[in-house]
């Protein structure tokens, strides 16, 4: 039953319209528009005067460079010669933020320095080296290949020449990457603000509060190219907002990062006297109070009791009926309907699955009975047959035509005999199988003891078949060779081990040598059954004297109803 949507005040949509339309005064809209308005200004004032910093301390940096640049423009031609570490020395102590100053010539060998400086075997290789041997006048780099200070350090080096204006080294300032960031006593920075230093590919190098600098964004080093510093929000590793803004300090090699806590809405209105917000929180305190009781009553409590009716219906309690629902709103009782006539439907439609599977498995029951009676009435054909003739030979072939027939008999009365029509227990069928083919043997006076020790495993009716036929080639050899006229033992054993299934099936006879070598038939149809089964097969002599007929293949797929292979074994005597 659908109803249209405005038509009926008992309708969800009515109330709660209703609800909001009495508590959610005009009042609450312009009230939280202004200090919206007034939170974003201040805000807006916040990210320019953080960007405006960043870029102050990246001209300062860059202010601090060019001197560096002057100054060894200055030193360089005469850094080489009489008392050169002293004047060295004497230049790095009076300029702070001077780690060293280093004089090398042409080869990169440290002709002077002020401190002491590592050893670097492949200075001159290095790619600032090689810049300012190729005439590059000032190289500034953080990748120098060897630590020249101890704490985080770049390097701003000046190309000098000779006399025959060749090249001759260079001199070489370490500066402290400390000294390059803005101090936060600067008062153009906010308060509370936090200072880093990152390099190109994102890393911080130092900061003042490391749980003030999160991960920096991906595109950040594009924002800064295109704008020359980047402003954005986010949060600290603690969680707290914050407003970020990142400026080049050194090329594109060294960045200055600045951080500075941000307030919300609601803490910037409590502070803030001035904030006309006080009074439109308090209404939409007492409307979201008034919009949560209601949605409680007319929604909430009604979509629980439907949960618990689905919940009834999902563990097959379809007869259930949500009779409750009848005091609902028009919606609740509309899907309390379609719950109801669900079930239903799922009720008929379970039924007549139930009844369609329980006619197809009775079919399938009475095919295979109707096979297996076909297949037995052939049987008796060709035993009726085979007593008819007199040829020896050709009594034996229809003897085995007959046993490979009884077997394929056996599978189909297995089928529909089982609890399931798609598998069939292996080792009772093996036990029957066996039994048998070894009646008639009993029968002609000659006393055979059969053991077996078979594995429990479910198997499908495609692979039963190729293994039951070689079971009844390898027991049909062992009758004709082992023990013909004279009685012994057989053997059958199946093992599951892991990947793969055997099945070997030996006797105590002595068969002769021609035996293990024959390329009849039935070794012929034995190898035919090993290759539809994808494994092998193979005659070997087995230590009394007899011989053993093995077959080995993949072992089938587990059940997908639970069963699987077990260890376990028999023994039948006959």
């Amino acid at each position: 039953m659908i109803q249209p949507p405005w038509g009926s005040l008992s309708t969800i949509r009515v109330r709660l319209t209703a609800a909001l339309a009495a508590a959610l005064l005009p009042v609450l809209i312009l009230g939280a528009i202004q200090s919206t308005l007034a939170f974003q200004r201040e805000g807006q004032v916040r990210r320019a005067s953080l960007a405006a910093a960043a870029e102050r301390s990246a001209a300062s940096a860059r202010a601090r460079m060019e001197a560096a640049d002057i100054l060894l423009q200055t030193l360089a031609p005469g850094s080489i010669g009489f008392q050169c570490a002293q004047r060295l020395a004497q230049v790095t102590a009076r300029i702070p933020g001077y780690a060293n100053l280093i004089r090398f010539d042409s080869r990169g060998r440290v002709a002077c320095a002020a401190a002491d400086v590592p050893m670097d075997p492949y200075r001159a290789a290095r790619p600032w080296f090689r810049r300012m041997a190729s005439g590059e006048n000032l190289v500034v780099t953080r990748d120098a290949g060897a630590a020249y200070a101890k704490s985080p350090a770049l390097l701003a080096a000046v190309r000098a020449v000779g006399p025959d204006k060749r090249f001759d080294g260079g001199l070489v300032a370490v500066i402290s990457l400390a000294s390059l960031a803005p101090q936060l006593s600067d008062p153009a920075l906010p308060v509370d603000a936090e200072v880093a230093l990152a390099d190109s590919g994102g890393r911080y190098i130092n900061a003042t509060q490391a749980e003030a600098f999160p991960a920096l964004p991906r595109n950040w080093r594009d924002q800064v190219k295109a704008k020359g510093s980047y402003v954005w929000n986010g949060r600290d590793e603690q969680g707290r907002r914050r407003v970020f803004s990142a400026a080049p300090l050194v090329g594109d090699d060294l960045y200055v990062v600045l951080s500075t806590r941000t307030q919300d809405l609601f803490s910037w209105a409590w502070v803030n006297p001035l904030s006309g917000l006080a009074f439109p929180l308090m209404t939409f305190a007492l409307s979201l109070l008034a919009v949560l009781a209601a949605t409680d009553r007319v929604v909430i409590r009604w979509i629980a009791y439907l949960q618990r009716i689905a919940a009834l219906y999902a563990r097959g309690r379809l007869t259930v009926r949500p009779v409750q629902a009848e005091q609902a709103p028009l919606e609740i009782r509309d899907l309390a309907e379609t719950l109801e006539d669900m079930a239903g439907a799922i009720v008929a439609r379970d039924g007549e699955l139930r009844e369609n599977l329980a006619q197809k498995d009775a079919l399938m029951r009475e095919i295979h009975h109707r096979v297996k009676n076909n297949l037995q009435v052939i049987t008796s054909l060709l035993n009726m047959q085979q007593r008819a003739l007199a040829d020896p030979a050709a009594r034996a072939a229809m003897s085995d035509t007959r046993q490979r027939i009884t077997a394929l008999a056996l599978i189909y009365r297995a089928l529909y005999q089982g609890p399931d029509l798609k598998q069939v227990d292996l080792r009772p069928f093996l036990e029957e199988l066996t039994a048998q083919l070894m009646a008639g043997e009993a029968l002609q006076g000659a006393g055979v003891e059969t053991e077996l020790h078979v594995d429990a495993l479910v198997i499908d009716p495609d692979r039963l078949a190729p293994l039951a036929l070689f079971a009844v080639e390898a027991i049909t050899n062992a009758q004709k060779h082992a023990f013909a006229g004279r009685g012994g033992r057989l053997i059958v054993t199946f093992k599951v081990q892991a990947q793969e299934a055997v099945l070997t099936i030996g006797d105590n006879g002595q068969a002769p040598e021609e035996a293990l070598v024959a390329s009849g038939v039935g070794r012929t149809l034995m190898n035919a059954f090993a290759r539809q089964l994808q494994g092998r097969a193979e005659l070997v002599r087995n230590p009394e004297g007899g011989v053993t007929a093995r077959l080995v293949f993949p072992t089938p797929a587990l059940d997908p109803l639970g069963g699987k292979a077990q260890s376990g074994g028999n023994q039948a005597a006959a």
